[in-house]
């Protein structure tokens, strides 16, 4: 919870060319401190540091409790979130690094699967680090159906 405002910036960072900003640094820096307060047993950050004390990288790792199995009565997978390296240190392979601490952690908690949604452009990097697309897994946005 120490690197929440280095964090707050780096998410800030990562969405400038997304959906324009409603809040300050500050005041999203106040409401990730209040999502992560309930959320810190479920979602953890890894942070990347270089000499300087700041934070040029993160990935988030969300756990997910999945329904008991006989047989198999704690089942749990991950999804790796928000990677993001500051761009002035891409290419360098701190993402590549943040991402296998992440499923390496998730891996070591039990997690049957670790899953990552990526942009186009990250797709090569997820493969060469173990990912591989599936036809069994599947998605519907929100809205489709029952509206």
């Amino acid at each position: 919870m120490d690197d929440v405002a280095a964090l707050a910036r780096l998410l800030w960072l990562d969405t400038l060319h997304e959906t324009p900003a409603r809040l300050s640094v500050d005041a999203f820096t106040a409401e990730l401190a209040r999502w992560w307060a309930a959320h810190r047993d479920s979602h953890l950050a890894f942070v990347a540091r270089l000499r300087r004390p700041e934070i040029v990288g993160m990935a988030w790792v969300a756990l997910v409790p999945r329904v008991p199995r006989p047989g198999a009565t704690r089942r749990l997978s991950a999804d790796i979130q928000s990677v993001f390296v500051t761009p002035d240190q891409r290419g360098q392979g701190i993402g590549s690094a943040l991402v296998e601490a992440a499923s390496a952690h998730a891996t070591d908690l039990g997690c049957l699967r670790v899953t990552v949604q990526s942009g186009r452009k990250a797709v090569p990097v997820y493969e060469r680090l173990g990912f591989a697309s599936s036809r069994q897994f599947l998605q519907r946005s929100a809205g489709v159906g029952g509206e």
